[in-house]
C-alpha cells in the first residue's frame, strides 16, 4: 500500500522550541536519520506554521532551532514606552512584527513563494478579517470574516503566488501580541492543532496528490500542555470570571477536538505527541526567559518510545 505522510504542528509561540527539539531528537534515533525527508506534507498553525515552512523550504532544525533560542528574544523584544502606551495589552498589541519579518525574511528569503518550496507540501493556516484593500475580494460579494488555509498544491485557488514569509507572518500574527497583518490573524483562532486541516488538505480532490484515506499517516506534535481545571459543579460566572480563562479553554477545546477527530478517522495511522508540564508549571507563548527551561524539558523529560514505534511501523 502507499503512503502519504503528513506532519501536523502546533501553535503556541515561543514554545515552538519544543517542537524543534523533538523534531531534533527523532532524528537522532537508530534508523531515523532520514525520517523527516519522507515528510509529503507539512501543516502548521502560528509558530508550528514558522517552522511547517522552514522544513517546506528544506531549512535544516538546527537553524530552526536557533530562530528560537537566539532570535526569540528580538521576536518579543517591549520596550518600556511601548508597553506604557498600550497600557499593557489594553489598547494595543504587545510586540512589533518587526523582528518576526526579519528573520522570515532571512529563513525564507525575501522573493521565495509558497509554490517554490518544493521540499515537500506545506499547509499553513491564518484567519481572514476581511480587509477592504484585498484585491482578490470579488466585487460586490457580502463582506464576512472567515478562515484561511494557505498551502501550495497546485491548481484552482492555490496560493502558490504568496510569498512565504508573508505566509509566515499572517499565522503568527496572535491576537494582543502581533498587530494584524494585511487584514490576516493567527489561524489559532480556529485551529491551534492543524491536525484536522491537514487531514482534509489531503482529501480535497481539486489538488494532486489526492491519496486516500486509509493511506495517510498522520504525525501530529504540540508545543506543551499546561495542566488547568475550574474546581466546582456549578459556576454563575459572567464576563469578569470567565474572561480570563475563556481563551486557554477554547484553544484546549479545539486542540483536543482535532485529536479525536483524526484518531477515529485515522485510527493507527495517527499519532500525537503532546507532553504535558509539571502541574505547577505554565509557559506563556511569549515566555523567552523560560527558553532553557522548555529546550531541557524537551531534551530530557519527554520520552519518545511509543513516537520512535509508531513512525518505524507504519511512517
Amino acid at each position: 500500500m502507499r503512503k502519504y505522510r503528513v506532519l501536523s504542528l502546533d501553535g503556541g509561540g515561543i514554545r515552538g522550541i519544543i517542537s524543534v527539539v523533538l523534531l531534533q531528537r527523532l532524528c537522532q534515533e537508530p534508523g531515523m536519520k532520514k525520517w523527516l525527508n519522507r515528510v509529503q506534507l507539512v501543516a502548521g498553525t502560528s509558530t508550528g506554521g514558522l517552522i511547517a515552512l522552514g522544513i517546506a523550504k528544506g531549512v535544516p532544525l538546527a537553524r530552526l532551532r536557533d530562530l528560537y533560542v537566539h532570535d526569540g528574544p528580538e521576536v518579543f523584544h517591549d520596550t518600556a514606552f511601548d508597553d506604557a502606551k498600550d497600557l499593557g495589552k489594553l489598547f494595543g498589541a504587545d510586540y512589533s512584527v518587526k523582528g518576526l519579518r526579519k528573520h522570515l525574511k532571512r529563513i525564507l528569503g525575501s522573493r521565495t513563494t509558497l509554490g517554490e518550496l518544493e521540499n515537500c507540501h506545506v499547509l499553513v493556516t491564518a484567519f481572514d478579517l476581511d480587509n477592504s484593500d484585498d484585491p482578490l475580494r470579488k466585487a460586490g460579494s457580502a463582506r464576512t470574516w472567515k478562515p484561511k488555509v494557505f498551502h501550495n498544491y497546485k491548481g484552482k485557488n492555490s496560493d502558490v503566488d504568496v510569498v512565504a514569509w508573508k505566509a509566515g507572518l499572517y499565522t503568527c500574527a496572535a491576537p494582543t501580541y502581533f498587530p494584524s497583518v494585511d487584514g490576516y490573524i493567527d489561524g489559532g483562532v480556529y485551529a491551534p492543532n492543524p491536525s484536522m486541516c491537514a487531514l482534509a488538505q489531503t482529501q480535497d480532490r481539486r489538488y494532486q496528490p489526492h491519496p486516500k484515506l486509509d493511506e495517510v499517516r498522520l504525525l501530529s506534535l504540540g508545543t506543551g500542555t499546561t495542566l488547568q481545571w475550574i474546581a466546582g459543579a456549578s459556576k454563575d460566572w459572567g464576563y469578569a470570571q470567565w474572561g480570563p480563562r475563556l481563551l486557554p479553554l477554547l484553544l484546549d477545546g479545539t486542540t483536543g477536538i482535532a485529536d479525536y477527530q483524526c484518531q477515529q478517522m485515522l485510527r493507527d495511522r495517527y499519532h500525537r505527541l503532546a507532553p504535558s508540564f509539571p502541574p505547577d508549571k505554565k509557559i506563556d507563548m511569549d515566555a523567552v526567559d523560560q527558553i532553557q527551561w522548555m529546550v531541557d524539558f524537551a531534551t530530557k523529560q519527554v520520552d519518545l518510545t511509543e513516537t520512535v514505534d509508531w513512525i518505524k511501523t507504519y511512517w
